[in-house]
């Protein structure tokens, strides 16, 4: 039952702001991808997904980009303009894991990415996997977080020397739009709830706005059942009973913590795949755990997250057969428990899963 919630939640993740002429544009001959391989054992992670990729025939031709902060004009960060330029060609990205060096002044480079392209929301499916046990059996949820303001708005300032003031910014428009995304999503994806995460009763004014536009879009959506709940409230419900839970909204802050807790439900970020939707079309897909770099290049690395982000990724161009293909793999391969990584159980290296699934791809051509 978990595998097929698997597959029947990552058919659809990515598509509720996704047009039918959209995906039958990717689907047509070879398409270029954005590979931002990333730090630690991003790159390792990343050549076990183009190693599937060419198992599967898919038809996916990689545009390799670097991806560090830079200064230019007028002294402000910015990605370098290669990856830029590819980004904007392509439309479509896959990222590993991107260290951001803890210094003053540096950004993050993953939060550079989401204001580079306005990648407004992040969609995140959290399911359980089938013969991958965990203290929970039938979790299927969604949480999808507004990605581009609130506390991660990078506004901060010093008042006096040991006082420091950290801006969280709200918008109205941007309030707005995440909430559609997320109707819009639960509509197209025959879920029936959407749940607006929030702490209105003590931020009365910035997640008060929030908690307002998810009211109004709401009343567009009756046929989604929609409720609020408290931030705390909703941490405490869901490590009690995650199946009461379906598609969940929220701010920035919330939305990295939540989602995180609900990865936890399941396994781990080392299964957790993710999508983060821009706009004019653009989509970058990631792992969004750490790099590693204790075991970077020891072939320790487990490529699962990385991989099925790529399978959504696959889905969102239109290219079903393919995802569903190294996907089917990737599962069959866990639910097997016979060539694993160290982190799902088992002591096979990063390579030796990794041909396992192109193996399995290939027999089922």
């Amino acid at each position: 039952m978990a595998g097929n919630a698997w597959r029947s939640m990552l058919s659809q993740v990515v598509g509720a702001v996704r047009t039918p002429s959209c995906s039958r544009s990717f689907s047509r001959g070879m398409q270029t991808v954005t590979l931002i391989p990333g730090d630690g054992i991003g790159p390792e992670i990343s050549s076990a997904v183009m190693k599937i990729f060419e198992a599967a025939k898919a038809p996916i031709q990689w545009e390799e980009r670097n991806v560090t902060a830079i200064k230019g004009p007028g002294g402000r960060w910015m990605i370098p303009p290669d990856a830029k330029e590819s980004m904007d060609r392509s439309k479509i990205g896959l990222k590993g894991p991107l260290k951001t060096p803890i210094a003053a002044g540096h950004p993050s480079m993953n939060l550079l990415l989401r204001k580079t392209f306005d990648l407004y929301a992040n969609v995140r499916p959290c399911v359980s996997i089938e013969g991958y046990k965990t203290p929970y059996t039938d979790v299927n949820l969604v949480t999808i977080r507004e990605n581009t303001e609130g506390e991660y708005s990078g506004i901060e300032h010093v008042i006096v020397d040991g006082v420091v003031q950290s801006i969280k910014l709200i918008t109205e428009d941007a309030s707005r739009r995440i909430a559609e995304y997320a109707f819009e999503y639960a509509r197209n994806n025959q879920r029936n709830s959407v749940t607006a995460v929030h702490k209105a009763n003590i931020m009365r004014m910035s997640d008060g706005l929030f908690l307002r536009k998810c009211r109004e879009v709401a009343e567009n959506y009756k046929d989604i059942k929609f409720t609020e709940m408290y931030l705390d409230t909703v941490c405490l419900n869901m490590v009690q009973d995650p199946t009461q839970f379906d598609v969940l909204v929220m701010p920035n802050l919330y939305g990295d913590i939540l989602s995180d807790l609900c990865a936890g439900l399941i396994g781990g970020l080392g299964v957790t795949p993710s999508g983060n939707i821009g706009a004019n079309g653009v989509a970058i897909f990631e792992s969004v755990h750490g790099t590693a770099p204790d075991i970077a290049g020891l072939d320790m690395a487990n490529p699962t997250a990385l991989l099925l982000s790529a399978v959504m990724m696959l889905r969102h161009m239109g290219l079903h057969g393919y995802g569903k293909k190294i996907e089917t793999a990737c599962f069959d391969t866990i639910r097997d428990k016979k060539v694993l990584t160290k982190d799902l159980g088992g002591d096979s290296k990063c390579s030796e899963f990794t041909a396992e699934i192109c193996r399995r791809v290939q027999d089922l051509d």
